[in-house]
């Protein structure tokens, strides 16, 4: 069933692709001199937006609150994608579940390892998967580490300077002062999470998402799964992250914005061990609210988990 419904889905989308030129004349929203760029999630649209500034026009495919591991695009994407100057995309596994990412390149003419097509995690230090039978493939989760999403913006200011160098100026002044702003933040995770004693510095979260983010920063990271799949919260999986926090007497769970929460209640409830919080893995907050940019879901993560952690 699911088969036939992604050739279903790829054959619209073709047809619809197509059409482009048709549709794209009625989006009197874009101007003339600013590049139309696509980012896979949320993450990625932030750190590009603040390179690029005015000078383009940004669309996040998954929504905000999804899970970009397993996103079905609508017809509506590829008609984006096939439109852009210029697609984003972090890699590293995030955007090959269900191999959508890849497809919709595909369908949309392009192709990756073009200079249009960029990923950001290029020259980033992989931390890599150790179970599910993805033993070795690269974890996607690198920009949980601010030095990475400092290497994300330098990707994006190379990429955005590469296709419109008749601004390249404007696109390095806007890095530059966000690079600025992100090594600040790194400095201030550095310092608060240095006030926490080591053997408290345990991050029990529902998916394995802060391995960068625990290297970076000086804590342990244990998860119920590794990655986000089709084999989540099974009971072996639940047993073990239980066994492991009555060992090691951990003090506080945590919950991301875009999991079903019902596995880590379970493992609350049989531990004892209260969720402390929410956090935020592979997607901004809604606009308004918190954790709704890049930085301010880094903030927001580290005071939560700092705040759970002391208690």
């Amino acid at each position: 069933m699911k088969m036939r419904f992604s050739v279903l889905f790829f054959i619209v989308a073709i047809l619809i692709a197509g059409c482009t030129d048709e549709i794209s004349d009625s989006d009197t929203s874009i101007e003339e001199d600013q590049l139309t760029v696509v980012a896979t999630y949320s993450v990625i649209y932030d750190i590009v937006k603040n390179v690029g500034g005015d000078l383009i026009e940004v669309h996040s495919l998954a929504p905000i609150g999804s899970d970009p591991h397993a996103y079905e695009p609508l017809p509506a994407d590829v008609q984006l994608v096939t439109d852009a100057d210029m697609v984003f995309y972090n890699g590293f596994n995030l955007e090959s579940g269900n191999g959508w990412f890849d497809k919709m390149i595909e369908t949309a003419g392009k192709s990756e390892g073009e200079s249009n097509v960029v990923q950001l995690s290029e020259g980033v230090t992989p931390e890599l998967l150790q179970s599910g039978g993805q033993q070795g493939e690269e974890d996607p989760h690198a920009w949980l580490d601010v030095q990475n999403g400092i290497k994300y913006t330098e990707k994006a200011r190379d990429a955005l300077m590469e296709s419109d160098p008749e601004n390249e100026l404007a696109y390095k002044e806007n890095a530059e002062k966000y690079i600025q702003e992100l090594k600040d933040l790194d400095e201030e995770i550095k310092q608060k999470v240095s006030e926490i004693p080591e053997e408290k510095r345990f991050l029990v979260t529902s998916e394995g998402a802060f391995k960068y983010f625990s290297s970076a920063y000086g804590f342990q990271a244990a998860y119920i799964w590794e990655i986000n799949d089709e084999n989540e919260g099974t009971p072996q999986q639940i047993q073990s992250v239980v066994d492991l926090i009555n060992e090691k007497a951990v003090t506080a769970l945590f919950l991301e914005s875009s999991v079903d929460p019902r596995s880590m209640e379970t493992v609350s409830n049989e531990t004892d061990v209260d969720i402390a919080g929410k956090i935020f893995t592979d997607s901004l907050g809604e606009p308004g609210e918190e954790g709704d940019t890049y930085i301010k879901m880094i903030k927001w993560n580290v005071d939560t988990i700092i705040d759970g952690l002391s208690d």
